[in-house]
């Protein structure tokens, strides 16, 4: 065994999808992807499959992140230069539920179509940096040499000009909704009534949309990265199920002990009319009920951070930014600060999570209407979905825009924060502004 990471140069293409369905015949292949590039697209694309161990995480343990460090402790730490984000490490997910018993609620043991949480940890990975126009496949030192070979053999041999292999993928039913619009709206009457009764100041709440399939998952996934890739998207493949993420929203992001999260609070539609589209984006900008609603959750994960973060670090370089996506403009702010250098990553989920953006404050009564009002349990949704790499580097969604595909069942889900204004009828019209693209897209390609 080599005891220094290797680097292996390969030509860059923006068509990433390709590399993937070349390594999805692999054990539980993973694919953190940054999205289309020039289309508000992230900077990197992280693959990787067969993993060398695996860590399910289950909504009655304890302290679930406390496993997860000692996971990451197998695998010796890495200094690499800084434009690699990932050389080695845990990459997988957090779903909602692992979040209940750190904010001192009962565990929520209801089931889930894929586990409460899995990590696997990866010794290798194919890094795409969009910016720099650069492919990498990085080797860990706890790579074998056997590997080493097959994937070298598999990536530079690659034709990245191809289309993506594909199987085939069809609905067998359309979406159903969780909810009629009369018993959403009357579910957000009862969160203004916790409101008006000074229980809390806002709720996130959600229901999910539910179908059935066949085939294969990653050509639905294909399909709707092509209209309504984020910045932080994924695609995860279990033996239970895979995992098809959308999403535009940063949980946290780490490097060294510098923390960063990048909450969104505050939605539009978009319009193909262009003068229209302005006019929705400009109205989201001087919204007092949206930009009240974010600041909200701004306040509530710079407490947050102030649990792990250096006093007085904690700062807030951005507020109510406007951004669009493909089928919503949104208002996002962003959170920094610094952590002691004795701080794992672990221990930053364990005291922040779930995000804010997709909870309430007060956190914690916030989470108990949730799970009061709320169907289903979120699972995959409103959970985690990234990284934890051995030099240092991490980096998080919240999985939201995401489906879970499992045993013929497949499923997403959408919401929005409730606070004192918030009118009924609008937060469901806003909820299903959140998923049409999805869950068209698969109905109108895949019935």
């Amino acid at each position: 065994m080599v005891d220094v990471l290797q680097i292996v140069s390969l030509p860059y293409s923006p068509n990433t999808g390709v590399a993937f369905t070349a390594l999805a015949d692999l054990p539980r292949p993973v694919w953190l992807d940054s999205g289309q590039p020039g289309a508000r697209g992230g900077r990197f694309d992280i693959l990787s499959a067969d993993p060398v161990n695996n860590l399910t995480l289950n909504a009655t343990d304890r302290d679930p992140f406390e496993t997860l460090d000692d996971l990451l402790c197998e695998l010796a730490p890495q200094e690499v230069d800084q434009q690699i984000p990932f050389c080695g490490g845990a990459i997988g997910y957090a779903g909602y539920e692992l979040g209940a018993r750190g904010n001192f609620l009962s565990a929520d043991d209801r089931e889930t179509p894929l586990p409460a949480g899995h990590f696997g940890l990866y010794t290798w990975a194919l890094i795409v940096d969009h910016q720099l126009q650069a492919t990498h496949l990085i080797f860990h030192p706890a790579c074998t040499e056997i590997q080493k070979r097959d994937l070298k053999a598999r990536f530079t041999g690659l034709d990245w000009e191809a289309e993506p292999r594909t199987e085939s993928f069809r609905l067998t039913s359309g979406f159903r909704h969780e909810f009629s619009a009369q018993e959403y709206q009357a579910q957000v009457g009862e969160i203004l009534r916790y409101i008006r009764a000074g229980d809390i100041y806002q709720a996130n709440f959600t229901q999910r949309f539910f179908a059935e399939y066949t085939g294969s998952p990653l050509t639905a996934y294909l399909a709707l990265r092509s209209v309504a890739a984020g910045p932080f998207s994924a695609y995860l493949s279990l033996p239970q199920g895979e995992i098809l993420s959308l999403s535009p929203e940063r949980f946290i992001l780490a490097d060294g002990n510098f923390l960063q999260t990048e909450p969104i609070k505050g939605t539009a539609p978009r319009s193909t009319d262009p003068a229209r589209d302005t006019e929705l984006a400009k109205a989201l900008a001087a919204s007092r009920k949206d930009r009240a609603e974010n600041l909200m959750i701004v306040d509530l994960l710079r407490n947050d951070f102030g649990k792990v973060c250096q006093r007085g670090s904690v700062r807030v370089p951005s507020l109510f930014e406007l951004q669009s996506f493909a089928n919503v403009h949104h208002l996002v702010s962003t959170i920094t600060g610094q952590i002691p250098e004795d701080f794992g990553f672990a221990e930053v989920l364990a005291a922040t999570f779930p995000g804010g953006s997709i909870t309430g404050a007060p956190k914690r009564r916030s989470m108990e209407i949730i799970r009061e009002l709320e169907r289903s349990p979120r699972g995959v949704y409103c959970g985690s979905v990234g990284y934890i790499s051995t030099c240092g580097r991490a980096d998080s969604s919240i999985a939201i825009r995401t489906l879970t595909a499992s045993n013929g069942h497949i499923s997403c889900a959408a919401g929005g924060g409730i606070v004192a204004d918030s009118d009924p009828a609008a937060e469901h019209r806003e909820c299903l502004d959140k998923v049409r693209v999805l869950l068209d897209t698969l109905e109108d390609r895949f019935s």
